[in-house]
């Protein structure tokens, strides 16, 4: 896949990658969120784990990924309205189709996936937090994107607590969720695991938006 890298010339930028295959026309785009260690300004850090490493690796895939990359100073539930901006800007870049955005994203990275969820609710065509979780509270806002949770059962790291909060809650809504339990992995081999040896990745891009209804976020009940 082509690569085109990026590195933020204001504080109101991120660094970010793109990969792209030579026809990429009515692809989808998919985001990938990385974790905490790949956060700063070495942009080769992206591709330690998960989607970037497998596309460094030679793996090909049937759209354009946007990786962007964290500053160091912060998380990314802190830069929701930034990354909004990034994801717009390559979506308008390489002419993605509204209904074919989709997101993903483990360990800080799954929990930046719920958080872009919550907060975009009626946006991505679809969402695949990885080791993550959230504001359960607020997971009906999800009610209508579907929702791809894996998590590794052993590990310490992020507890799959974190994401059986979050899937018993949207379930609660009637939320399309599909939530797998690696038995026998822990964290960081349960991340690559879950971008390399399941369905995670084509589920994601399978998937279209229909409904674009703004749906209220129930964070505005508590204030």
């Amino acid at each position: 896949m082509n690569e085109k890298q990026y590195l933020a010339k204001s504080e109101n930028e991120m660094n970010y990658t793109v990969y792209y295959p030579e026809n990429y026309e009515d692809l989808p785009l998919l985001v990938y969120l990385h974790g905490a260690g790949e956060r700063g300004g070495e942009l080769s850090h992206l591709t330690r784990h998960a989607i970037p490493k497998l596309v460094h690796e030679g793996k090909e895939f049937p759209a354009v990924i946007l990786c962007p990359q964290c500053p160091k100073e912060y998380v990314w539930d802190n830069v929701t309205a930034m990354l909004k901006a990034l994801i717009d800007k390559i979506a308008y870049e390489y002419k993605i189709k509204k209904d074919r955005i989709c997101i993903t994203g483990s360990s800080m990275g799954g929990y930046g996936t719920w958080m872009m969820g919550l907060a975009y609710p009626n946006f991505f065509s679809a969402i695949g937090p990885i080791a993550g979780g959230g504001m359960s509270w607020r997971a009906r806002n999800l009610r209508n994107t579907p929702v791809y949770v894996v998590h590794g059962k052993k590990d310490t790291t992020v507890p799959i607590e974190c994401s059986e909060l979050m899937v018993s809650e949207l379930k609660k809504h009637g939320g399309e969720v599909e939530f797998l339990v690696l038995s026998e992995h822990g964290h960081n081999d349960g991340i690559n695991y879950a971008y390399s040896s399941t369905n995670l990745i084509e589920w994601l891009l399978s998937k279209r938006r229909t409904d674009f209804t703004p749906i209220p976020d129930v964070c505005s009940e508590y204030f």
